[in-house]
């Protein structure tokens, strides 16, 4: 029984990289749109890893650093890859050229940037929860920016030919990397004092699992991703440790 308890997290957790990887290769062949989708449901599965892992009281040291090399490649690698790539067909970036390599160079540190969270994260997994993360966590910014982004671009192209892409896509990769391995405290999803957060939060989650499972409204995902990252950081600026 043991066992399996152990086994359902990890799972998840298994099931989440190997779409990390899919997503990589699907992006490779072209198909942006159903690469980012898969982006997505990497993070609609890490959350449930997370959720199985607190309800089964399986959270175990296997399981947090096999989370982060999980993390790593769903939300690391592979929405890495995908700006790449969304430069080349979505931004008329020339392959080979100052621009691509610039926005090379923005996702390379994005990854990078995206391996030092996950170090840090685990230096301190072991010590009492204190609801704040330091740092914007990975999958805020690989698994809900970066795919949401490509996704409102791949809907709207009209609007992404009007954007200078090639200057936004590495500035935006190398604004996520800052924010990741910055001192910034930023909220974790979990139960808090006020019932209007709490009811705020499973209404969030509740929309993205929708948007994630029937593929649509990229533009929710969009706007909660924009919409966390400003009042994640104005709270913890703002708040102390609750």
């Amino acid at each position: 029984m043991s066992v399996l308890r152990y086994s359902i997290p990890n799972s998840f957790t298994a099931l989440s990289l190997l779409l990390g990887v899919a997503s990589i290769v699907t992006t490779q062949l072209g198909d942006l749109e159903l690469a980012a989708w898969i982006i997505v449901w990497c993070g609609l599965l890490d959350v449930l890893d997370g959720a199985s892992a607190r309800l089964l009281k399986a959270t175990s040291s296997f399981g947090a650093e096999f989370d982060s090399m999980a993390d790593l490649v769903a939300f690391g690698v592979a929405p890495a890859v995908l700006m790449l790539n969304a430069g080349l067909q979505l931004g008329g970036i020339d392959y080979d050229t100052g621009q691509f390599w610039v926005l090379m160079v923005a996702t390379s540190v994005f990854v990078l940037a995206g391996a030092m969270r996950l170090a840090r994260f685990n230096l301190v997994s072991d010590q009492p929860s204190t609801g704040w993360f330091t740092g914007i966590p990975i999958t805020a910014a690989g698994g809900a920016m970066v795919s949401s982004v490509v996704l409102v671009l791949i809907r709207y192209p009209d609007i992404g030919a009007s954007l200078p892409l090639h200057l936004y896509m590495p500035v935006l990769m190398f604004v996520l990397a800052l924010l990741m391995i910055s001192r910034l405290r930023f909220p974790k999803a979990k139960l808090r004092k006020s019932k209007f957060i709490n009811a705020f939060q499973i209404l969030s989650i509740a929309g993205i699992y929708y948007c994630g499972v029937t593929r649509s409204w990229p533009e929710y995902l969009f706007g909660m991703a924009i919409f966390l990252f400003i009042a994640g950081i104005i709270a913890g600026r703002i708040t102390r440790d609750a």
